[in-house]
């Protein structure tokens, strides 16, 4: 059963940084893209990125477009978001998600960490 954990979640003020890491285990697929969402309280989940499974391609959302960095590390099964320059916007739990290529839907699901930017 493939199981994906995220960390580095916490508390900053505006403008700072975090990075947040998804480490994937238990599964054996080959091609995946990874994805980052969030989803702030009262509000439904929304895209943030996501990459290829080559790495190769990536797609941002508006919001976060030129302060977001995705990254993954096939070898060690593991992906990466840095985020630079946060807003209090930005506050929210954000999840991590895989999707085997040729699948419509993100296939499976971290439980999320929780990031916090006050102004």
């Amino acid at each position: 059963q493939m199981h994906l954990a995220e960390s580095g979640g916490g508390s900053v003020q505006a403008g700072g940084s975090l990075r947040l890491s998804c480490v994937h285990s238990g599964g054996t697929y080959s091609t995946y893209s990874m994805g980052w969402f969030r989803q702030a309280t009262g509000k439904g989940r929304e895209f943030v990125a996501i990459v290829s499974w080559n790495g190769s391609i990536r797609h941002y959302a508006d919001s976060v477009k030129g302060r977001f960095t995705i990254s993954r590390d096939n070898a060690k099964n593991t992906v990466y978001l840095q985020m630079e320059n946060l807003k209090p916007e930005d506050t929210a739990v954000y999840y991590c998600a895989m999707r085997i290529v040729g699948s419509i839907h993100y296939d499976f699901w971290g439980q999320g960490t929780q990031v916090t930017v006050s102004s």
